[in-house]
């Protein structure tokens, strides 16, 4: 698509939308990568994973077999969508935490037959704006907003009649949560009670313990797509740092860490070896990692201890048949 073409696109998906820009920090690459890098525990922000190819490749992790996360939550989501709609009511203002992948909000819109109001939060402003449209034209009833911020930081809703005297429900599905140290979410949820307000609820997707053989296989898929996903942050660094990471120099190895309930992503160094970034030499000793991420996995009395300390009460929960993924629906006192 050419550059006219793309700029017309975006001028009807803002057109389709109430969009507010609150200008979040998106960080330095450069410097987050070499201070990270800089580290004694070398570690790379997660958030640098998705590039344009890296969102591509998440999409095709999100359907391997080994991968049970995604298809699970939606199963939970559609075969529970009248409860859930019941609990949202029929003019539902519904907050996404992160426009992804749209299959999921488009489940609860379904449910709600695509009535209220609908407010996606994203730090990324071009595919917000792109999710976002894409969901106005799809649902012409529905009144669709767009803010660009960052929702692990406070952020005030915007002065619109469609929110005045509605409760609100938060989303935040794909156990997004678990990348989250423990600190870090509780205080997302503290922040996210703030938001929805008293009589405000969350519906919160989270990958529960399990088996370590399933967890392990899950993020060691035997085509190999989780280790060009986590080696492709490497190539990114190499394309817009200029840098010379040899990515065949570097094996992707991810395990779950039994006692601090977490999938530990890294990468490692499989000799010793230099890297020029940004005018510095980084060097690594043969075994040496660099953390790209974790995913804390949680069980269902841990999911209500940490909602409670973040202001909110477990009113359902629904679990697959395996407990493997769990859905839950929090709501704030009133």
């Amino acid at each position: 698509m050419g550059a006219a073409r793309l700029e017309t696109a975006r001028s009807e998906a803002i057109e389709a939308i109430e969009f507010f820009d609150k200008h979040p920090d998106l960080g330095d690459f450069r410097s987050e990568v070499l201070a990270g890098l800089s580290l004694p525990q070398k570690k790379i922000p997660p958030k640098y994973f998705y590039d344009q190819r890296g969102s591509q490749l998440f999409e095709q992790i999100c359907d391997l077999d080994e991968y049970y996360p995604t298809r699970t939550e939606v199963s939970i989501l559609e075969g529970n969508s009248a409860q859930i709609a019941g609990l949202l009511g029929d003019d539902a203002v519904l907050i996404e935490y992160g426009s992804g992948s749209s299959r999921k909000i488009q489940i609860l819109l379904d449910a709600v037959s695509g009535h209220g109001t609908y407010i996606a939060v994203d730090i990324s402003k071009e595919h917000l704006i792109h999710s976002a449209g894409e969901l106005a034209r799809d649902y012409p009833e529905l009144n669709v907003i767009a803010i660009c911020a960052d929702y692990s930081k406070p952020f005030s809703l915007p002065s619109d009649a469609a929110l005045s005297g509605k409760s609100r429900t938060a989303f935040f599905p794909g156990s997004t949560i678990g990348n989250l140290d423990p600190a870090d979410a509780l205080s997302f949820l503290k922040n996210t009670a703030a938001t929805v307000g008293p009589g405000g609820s969350m519906l919160l997707g989270v990958d529960l313990k399990k088996d370590a053989q399933i967890l392990n296989a899950a993020y060691n898929d035997s085509l190999g797509v989780s280790a060009e996903f986590n080696l492709n942050v490497l190539a990114r660094i190499n394309r817009e740092l200029d840098a010379d990471f040899d990515l065949s120099a570097f094996t992707h190895r991810a395990f779950y860490d039994q006692p601090k309930g977490r999938i530990e992503m890294h990468l490692e160094s499989l000799a010793e070896q230099s890297v020029q970034l940004g005018g510095r030499v980084i060097s690594f000793r043969k075994g040496e990692t660099i953390h790209t991420e974790n995913s804390y996995k949680y069980s269902v009395e841990g999911v209500r201890a940490l909602a409670a300390a973040g202001g909110f009460e477990t009113a359902h929960v629904w679990t697959d048949p395996r407990d493997l993924f769990g859905v839950f629906y929090l709501t704030v006192g009133g």
